[in-house]
């Protein structure tokens, strides 16, 4: 790349070993010849207010020197180096302009004579060659239902995948965001088991009852739930008939949190899964923690206290760590998982986004996007929303339950049914709602009989993905949304899983020949989408804590005005959401910014304002990146 494209001293060598954070790994066993952990007073009198929440202050002080002792035996692993480098640790950028996750299942690429994780890895270190710094391996646990979330075993990874040592090896070059599928468990667990087996250890590990109408009907209507089967489910246990709550299927047994127990053994696992390389770990289906009859049994407090243990556990002894919340949720309510901006998760999926994107592809307006992100709040340094398009499920619709009326949310079904997708129900207060869209995101922008040349399909694609990379936050890319996969109808009409239509396993030997191809859908993608990410690792106008204006300028362009945290750099970004010329112009005024020289770092060419304006012509699906001329020339001379 030259000079007029990185934009910063640093080359594109020097760029990617940035990029990589230096892994230090924790020692296989735990040394107690070293200083014990020392929790400061006012962390440990924090988390016992939490349990004493949780618990009552009785069994508060009968479980918090159980907890302290997990955490000195996790501490005692950590070797000096780590300790010493957690020092220099500045939790304002624990997230930067280089982050880019990469989501994907283990063994999504198919090879031969390596293990999926293997054939993963070799992939993506030798030939995407794409500004990535983060990795989110889908649950690589062994299984029994729901692609990787029905966990059996929470300690191992599937050996039809790999081994610990495969994901080890990948965290040398990647961050590694593990998931904590901590609400439930596989029916075929041994903890589930054990409880049927009559342990009287496992007694309370789950909510069981001797008859289902123990829950009344009117405690059922009053759950929120993301399915329409029953919320409980039979089993047989050396006792006679019982029913188990469980929230997403028959096969995923939820945990009763009322068990401190319970609490304490999924600390010792989000322990386990740092010290096995974690950087980032994924609380999914968080919503649904608590279960407490009479309530909606989502987004509890009690489910945020829990949270909050998380996030002060992780300040005590790994304080590196971010905690990332999954729920698919409303806007508002989604956004209370960042608590006050200090105390809970770092990072929020930004459920709202992709709806609201397809939304305003389909309109071909984006004034719905620019009005909702002109309110987005960003409560602390230290917290930022996950910016992703499309997820392993496909595009909830819940994040916009509250920001488009319901005859809009239903436009935006329509359509994707019209580019061959499925639709996903949950209960709702009203009985049965959509709650999300099965596709992937090409097949939902794209028609497959629509005649379109190739190369304009993919600039469509790219320049719907281009707003998740100039929001302010974190771009978060599922590996089908990477290279532009078509739905897969057939496996769901084979599997009879609506979300299979986004999982497709790909051969890497297929792949690989694709890229060679320089004109294959997947080289157009990577090479246009590569172009971008590359200048976006290179300015710090898109750090996740640099602000971020939005500009009104048309109703066909999503434009933001991105600034670095030292307000010494600016980037305007345009992105044409139609299939139409359209011209913009911006006063100087609006930019806050007096430059009369800009150039695009994107189409590599300069602008020059006129009477004080920045005249620009974007021609369908065109994306602009504009920064001011004489910055470009300092970054450069420096």
């Amino acid at each position: 790349m030259d000079h007029i494209t990185s934009g910063t001293n640093l080359n594109s060598q020097q760029l990617q070993k940035s990029m990589r954070r230096v892994r230090i790994p924790y020692d296989d066993a735990p040394d107690y010849t070293r200083p014990p952990l020392e929790i400061s007073p006012e962390l440990y009198q924090q988390m016992f207010e939490r349990f004493c929440f949780l618990y009552g202050e009785e069994q508060a002080k009968q479980f918090m020197p159980e907890l302290e002792r997990i955490l000195k035996v996790h501490y005692a692993h950590k070797p000096p180096e780590l300790i010493e480098a957690e020092k220099d640790f500045d939790p304002n950028n624990r997230f930067t302009e280089w982050d880019l996750i990469l989501i994907t299942y283990g063994d999504l690429l198919k090879g031969d004579g390596q293990s999926p994780l293997s054939t993963l890895a070799h992939f993506l270190n030798h030939y995407l060659g794409l500004s990535i710094n983060t990795l989110h391996i889908l649950p690589f646990f062994p299984y029994s239902s729901d692609r990787g979330f029905s966990v059996i075993d929470f300690d191992s990874v599937d050996p039809n995948l790999g081994s610990w040592k495969d994901i080890e090896e990948m965290g040398n070059y990647y961050q590694l965001m593990f998931d904590g599928v901590f609400n439930h468990v596989s029916s075929k667990s041994p903890l589930f088991q054990r409880m049927l087996n009559g342990n009287p250890d496992y007694k309370d590990y789950f909510t069981t009852y001797l008859s289902p109408d123990e829950l009344t009907p009117e405690e059922r209507r009053m759950i929120v739930r993301p399915r329409t089967s029953d919320i409980l489910t039979k089993f047989q246990s050396i006792n006679g008939p019982i029913w188990v709550w469980t929230t997403f299927s028959p096969d995923q047994i939820d945990l009763n949190y009322k068990n401190p127990k319970v609490l304490l053994g999924v600390i010792e696992t989000l322990l386990l899964y740092i010290r096995r390389g974690a950087n980032l770990v994924r609380l999914d289906a968080v919503t649904y923690l608590w279960e407490e009859p009479g309530t909606p049994c989502a987004n509890l407090e009690q489910t945020h206290q829990v949270i909050k243990l998380f996030r002060d556990i992780v300040k005590a002894v790994a304080p590196t760590v971010g905690l990332i919340t999954e729920t698919n949720v409303p806007h508002e309510q989604n956004v209370s998982y960042f608590g006050n901006g200090y105390d809970e998760a770092q990072m929020v999926y930004n459920f709202a986004l992709p709806p609201l994107v397809l939304y305003t592809f389909y309109r071909e307006d984006a004034t719905a996007l620019s009005n909702w992100a002109k309110e987005l709040k960003y409560l602390s340094p230290m917290t930022t929303f996950l910016n992703m398009l499309d997820t392993h499920d496909g595009v909830g619709l819940m994040g916009v339950k509250s920001i488009l009326p319901k005859e809009e949310v239903d436009f935006i079904i329509q359509n994707a049914r019209e580019h061959g997708a499925f639709v996903s129900y949950k209960t709702g207060e009203q009985g049965e709602e959509p709650y999300e869209i099965n596709t992937t995101w090409f097949s939902a922008l794209n028609l497959d009989n629509s005649g379109e040349d190739i190369v304009f399909q993919v600039k469509r694609f790219i320049a719907s993905r281009s707003i998740a990379l100039v929001l302010r936050g974190v771009p978060g890319i599922y590996f089908h949304g990477l290279i532009g996969t078509r739905n897969d109808i057939d496996a769901v009409l084979r599997t009879k899983s609506k979300r299979d239509i986004n999982r497709r396993v790909i051969d890497i030997n297929g792949l690989i020949e694709d890229l060679h191809d320089r004109k294959s859908k997947l080289s157009l993608i990577l090479q246009s989408l590569g172009h971008l990410l590359d200048i976006r690792v290179r300015y710090t106008a898109f750090h996740p804590n640099g602000e971020q204006k939005i500009l009104i300028v048309a109703p066909e362009v999503f434009a933001v005005l991105r600034t670095s945290p030292k307000q010494d750099e600016y980037i305007l970004t345009l992105t044409n959401v139609a299939n139409k010329i359209c011209q913009v112009e911006i006063p100087l005024s609006e930019l806050e910014v007096a430059e009369t020289q800009w150039y695009d770092l994107v189409g590599q060419r300069g602008w020059t304002t006129t009477e004080d304006k920045l005249v620009i012509t974007l021609q369908p699906y065109d994306i602009k990146w504009l920064i001011p001329f004489v910055q470009l020339e300092r970054s450069i001379e420096s």
